[in-house]
């Protein structure tokens, strides 16, 4: 078995510059450095979902390659309108994570753009919304690049979803007490043409836990091998302990052949499945 603990304690630290329009959105990665440096939000673009609603995709880019940030919700890490505002991460693992979870309105939104604002160290970054025809994410719209992301469920017999977007499912647990987590997941078996080059073909699916946000510290204990799922579907299962009461979101993240960081500006080679954990004492 496997055990990591991630921490959401401490204080928050992190962010840069104003975004003001959708030209401006894609700032450069910038430097990188061990500790000490910033996290900026990112808007990944849009894509529409069968019941006619549109999931609008996030990520950030964290510049510290040895650092784990946290920034509570708050003044220092909001989203707005305020009916947006908890779905995105108060845990910022390091490097570019791209579309980290997804905000759904209406088909026919159009009220004002959604902001993600993030500030720490002195520095602001704010990043819009885009509903714009270019900012569509077409490798979820109908296979672009013969590749679709793996599929996700909470029970064996679906319903299955899929896209960085994901869906949310409700557990309760009780501080210190190992809780177990299971989550079901398929593939179909395509790969980016990125990854088709290389000479890389369909591998088993690989799923990620991810603090996403909450109030304390959560260890997971898996076996190293159970988080590879074959394409034609399987299960897996993990025990999440939690260190202190509150509200948590974890996100499981399920990655094809494209790997962790491959194809990610694309967004056609993953999909997030999110627990809100209710834990009490």
């Amino acid at each position: 078995m496997r055990s990591r603990a991630v921490s959401m304690a401490g204080p928050a630290m992190i962010f840069v510059a104003l975004v003001a329009s959708p030209a401006e959105a894609q700032t450069p990665l910038g430097y990188v450095q061990a500790r000490g440096s910033t996290v900026t939000p990112a808007y990944e673009g849009w894509y529409p979902n069968p019941d006619g609603t549109i999931t609008l995709s996030w990520g950030y880019y964290n510049r510290n390659s040895d650092e784990e940030l946290v920034i509570p919700f708050g003044p220092d890490n909001f989203m707005e309108p305020a009916e947006f505002d908890g779905l995105q991460p108060t845990h910022f693992t390091a490097s570019r994570q791209w579309g980290a979870f997804g905000v759904i309105v209406p088909g026919d939104y159009a009220g004002e753009s959604i902001k993600w604002t993030l500030e720490v160290r002195g520095k602001t970054f704010m990043i819009p919304s885009n509903l714009a025809a270019d900012w569509l994410i077409d490798a979820l719209v109908g296979d672009a690049d013969r590749n679709l992301p793996p599929e996700l469920a909470f029970q064996e017999d679906g319903p299955w979803f899929a896209g960085p977007g994901g869906a949310y499912h409700a557990l309760e647990a009780r501080t210190w007490t190992p809780t177990p987590i299971h989550i079901w997941a398929r593939d179909d078996g395509g790969v980016a043409s990125s990854v088709r080059s290389s000479g890389r073909r369909a591998v088993p699916v690989r799923l990620t836990w991810l603090m996403h946000s909450g109030p304390g510290e959560v260890t997971f204990d898996f076996d190293e091998e159970s988080d590879r799922i074959p394409i034609e579907g399987g299960t897996m299962a993990v025990m999440a302990t939690f260190a202190e009461p509150g509200e948590y979101v974890i996100r499981v993240r399920a990655n094809d052949a494209s790997g962790v960081s491959g194809a990610g500006h694309s967004q056609c080679c993953w999909s997030n499945a999110f627990l809100r954990v209710s834990v009490s004492n």
